[in-house]
């Protein structure tokens, strides 16, 4: 069961903010402001333009975290304060667990830190780099901060990364192995070079109107996607366990598919097999039949070929 939301997102912070900019249709994309754009054909991105670390974490925590995970930490905070579940680092929490997921993690601090490094020599390095950008410090920092013991795991499975992490946090809870699981994605990906790996690649829109309009996914014109950054994190929660602490509960999920294409690294498989037996498996997992599905929601790359699979 889902009972807590916490959105960090270039459309609002918050699940009100978030959800009343959904409502009236507020896109959140604009201009590229982290830095220069110019040089590259993508000039749009979903900035979180509101953020402010020093308001959530304390000096001494602040510096050991980078813009990935405490956008990872402060949605996980929003999402247990929605969910009304009570937590403390002094009181550690063998059945509460963490599972998120990263497709770039720590890469823009990395990419930081290399140019204070070329500049001015190693000691000007930032002490704590090995640890931000480690690929588990988004579930590791968030089972620290609220002193959760139970199972704890980060994904990196590019833009199916957040999903793969709550599918894996049912199935912890499914097992017994958990009672509650924090689950989610986190991204922070703005800097020069990663931005500029993906313009290469031709895989970002290079749409050069109205900011809003560069993310079109199914249109006919569509070119890419457009980069954000920011987080979104669950609770979920075994249903007796939920029930028994008067929660609110959103929605259930009810069950789960993956697998492979193994067949390129950003091409789709034509044929679309894999995409449905992977459908196939999630039905099966649930005992649920075609016919019961409601709403779909898509990939949505804005790519050509990614919205045509």
């Amino acid at each position: 069961m889902i009972t807590g939301l916490g959105p960090i997102t270039c459309c609002g912070t918050g699940r009100d903010a978030f959800w009343r900019n959904v409502q009236a249709g507020v896109s959140g994309i604009g201009p590229v402001t982290y830095f220069d754009a110019t040089p590259f054909h993508a000039r749009c991105a979903g900035e979180v333009r509101d953020w402010d670390p020093a308001s959530v974490f304390p000096p001494n925590r602040l510096r050991r975290l980078d813009r990935c995970a405490q956008f990872a930490v402060a949605s996980a905070l929003l999402a247990l304060e929605d969910a009304r579940f009570p937590w403390s680092r002094e009181t550690q929490q063998t059945r509460v667990g963490v599972s998120f997921g990263s497709a770039l993690g720590g890469i823009a601090q990395a990419e930081s830190e290399h140019v204070r490094f070329l500049k001015k020599g190693p000691r000007a390095v930032n002490p704590t780099l090995a640890l931000q950008i480690f690929g588990g410090a988004a579930h590791a920092n968030i089972a620290i901060e609220c002193g959760f013991r139970g199972p704890g795991t980060t994904n990196s499975n590019s833009c199916a990364s957040g999903v793969i992490a709550v599918g894996e946090a049912m199935r912890y809870i499914r097992d017994g192995r958990a009672d509650v699981m924090i689950a989610g994605g986190s991204e922070a990906p703005l800097s020069p070079l990663t931005f500029s790996a993906f313009d290469t690649i031709k895989t970002m829109s290079r749409w050069h109107g109205e900011p809003r309009f560069a993310c079109r996914p199914f249109d006919l014109h569509r070119d890419g996607f457009v980069m954000g950054e920011g987080a979104a994190s669950l609770v979920l929660e075994e249903y007796e366990h939920a029930r028994r602490r008067g929660a609110r509960i959103y929605a259930e999920v009810a069950g789960f598919g993956l697998n492979n294409e193994a067949y390129h690294m950003t091409t789709p498989l034509p044929s679309g097999e894999c995409v449905a037996a992977c459908m196939r498996e999630a039905l099966r997992d649930a005992g649920m039949e075609p016919e019961e599905i409601d709403y779909i929601n898509a990939h949505a790359s804005s790519t050509q070929l990614n919205d045509a699979n």
